[in-house]
């Protein structure tokens, strides 16, 4: 009677438990649950961080280095900086200082492409901006040390000068991170400018109605030159708002959605680069309504500030420190606010060399070494749940828990698979999770997936892997372009591939 009672309720439990369940507990039988310690090392990793500079010249053309933007993948001291940088990225700006009035000449075009092959092979990826001058001279103008006319291009020449670049941009799209608008204005900041609209105190102090759409014609060219899955950066947040919504768009326009990121549209692909971070309340007219014909300029801090802090949550931004004056909010926590701001406009990378007084800043306040490790994308794995052994024609499931600890999520589309290797042949099988990377953001990323196993695999004893490579197929088997856990212990530099360090038995 006993035995009976006994068997009775083992009969009623096992039929009180789901289905759902009882897989669990059969998985969890054959399953290995392997932890993680997180590294502290500063990982050059691909399309984040601090970057190098370089300016090249039309009239004087001096070829990227291949040794140089190696060596920069390994850390090199800043001139005048009191610190070091690791890089994978440089930013390179193209003065088109032979071609203000003309074509883009041939020969400027294989250099071009002969740079990005050189990037290629060095290992680094660029972000390119193309400008007219990046000079300024003194006169009698109420601005003083920088007076009209002030060298840009035509509307004309630019937007041939963009057509003319698109075929180069689109061959070479492997290597470029993202591109930067330009053209328009000194340095390319669309801002002293003799033919868009000049909103200093030299000019009309404001943009009329035709200025901004001459700017939206730009910005539609470059959009159309550069392939979908590239981001094209703008220099204020006015003119995505005003490209997206029309030139009568207010400064409270909405902010992209989770549903409308990384889709290619025009809306997705329009990111940001601040290049006077943390050098006044506004970001020396970052935050600002330029007006139109029908409105005046005026102050928009608070609601342009707001837009941005949405939108770049789904878009790549960067830029730099252009002064040390706004103190001390440019600082360190708690006396500053620098890295909260980087963390509320997510950005993913910064200029390394300029301005050095600031940066150097966060070397004495303690917080650059921090900023370093958390531009960008920065990915721990916590846990990996794996099963031991599987049936060739099966499959298996996969539980990773992995922790975004950096400002932002990778920006650029990669695959994200698990590799098994085995480990008498070497032979690599790869099993795709399905996920967009670029929505893994800052904080825990539960990749739970039954993964069926690849055709032709065999019996025997696999290696078990982590692969986020390049999306390209030029670079997709370069390490050098492969994202790189922070943990200790789990980087393969000769594949790219990140150890989970379990074995799976396949029958």
């Amino acid at each position: 009677m006993k035995a009976l009672a006994l068997l009775a309720i083992s009969v009623l439990f096992m039929m009180s438990c789901s289905k759902k369940e009882m897989a669990m507990k059969s998985s969890a039988d054959t399953a290995t649950t392997a932890t993680y310690t997180e590294s502290t090392q500063d990982i050059v990793n691909p399309e984040r961080g601090f970057f190098q500079f370089s300016e090249i010249y039309a009239s004087n053309y001096i070829p990227l280095s291949q040794s140089v933007l190696a060596g920069y993948r390994s850390s090199q001291s800043v001139p005048g900086g009191t610190y070091s940088v690791s890089c994978s990225l440089v930013f390179v700006e193209y003065v088109l200082d032979s071609f203000v009035t003309s074509p883009i000449s041939a020969d400027f075009l294989t250099k071009f492409d002969a740079d990005c092959a050189t990037a290629r092979a060095a290992g680094v990826k660029l972000i390119p901006r193309f400008i007219y001058t990046s000079t300024t001279h003194a006169g009698t103008c109420p601005d003083q040390t920088t007076c009209p006319p002030y060298g840009d291009a035509t509307k004309a020449v630019i937007l041939n000068h963009i057509s003319q670049l698109a075929p180069h941009l689109k061959a070479n799209e492997d290597v470029i991170a993202c591109m930067q608008l330009g053209f328009i204005g000194i340095w390319g900041e669309n801002y002293y400018t003799d033919y868009f609209g000049d909103a200093s105190d030299n000019g009309q102090g404001k943009l009329y109605d035709q200025n901004w759409q001459d700017r939206i014609d730009v910005l539609k060219a470059l959009l159309i030159a550069v392939p979908a899955d590239r981001m094209i950066q703008v220099r204020i947040p006015q003119l995505k708002e005003r490209y997206v919504y029309g030139i009568q768009a207010n400064v409270n326009s909405p902010a992209m959605t989770d549903a409308e990121a990384f889709t290619e549209t025009d809306k997705a692909r329009i990111g940001f680069h601040n290049d006077c971070f943390l050098s006044s309340s506004n970001d020396e007219g970052t935050y600002f309504d330029y007006g139109n014909s029908s409105t005046p300029e005026a102050d928009a801090t608070t609601a342009l500030r707001n837009y941005e802090s949405y939108d770049t949550k789904y878009v790549a931004v960067g830029g730099e420190t252009c002064s040390d004056a706004y103190t001390p909010q440019n600082e360190c926590e708690p006396t500053g606010i620098a890295k909260s701001e980087f963390a509320t406009f997510h950005y993913s990378f910064l200029n390394a060399v300029y301005n050095v007084d600031l940066n150097n800043n966060w070397v004495a306040g303690g917080c650059m070494d921090s900023i370093k490790l958390q531009l960008g994308y920065r990915l721990v794995l916590r846990k990996a749940e794996v099963p031991t052994s599987a049936s060739a024609t099966g499959s298996i499931s996969v539980n990773l828990t992995i922790a975004n600890v950096g400002y932002a999520s990778p920006y650029n589309p990669r695959p994200v698979q698990l590799i098994l290797r085995n480990q008498t042949s070497g032979k690599v099988f790869v099993l795709p999770f399905t996920t967009d990377i670029r929505k893994w953001y800052t904080g825990t990323i539960n990749l739970q997936q039954t993964l069926t196993m690849p055709a032709g695999i065999t019996s025997g004893n696999y290696d078990v892997l982590l692969n986020m490579p390049d999306n390209a197929a030029t670079l997709n088997t370069n390490p050098n372009f492969s994202i790189q856990l922070a943990n200790n212990n789990t980087w393969e530099s000769t594949t790219g591939y990140n150890k989970l360090q379990g074995t799976l038995t396949v029958k």
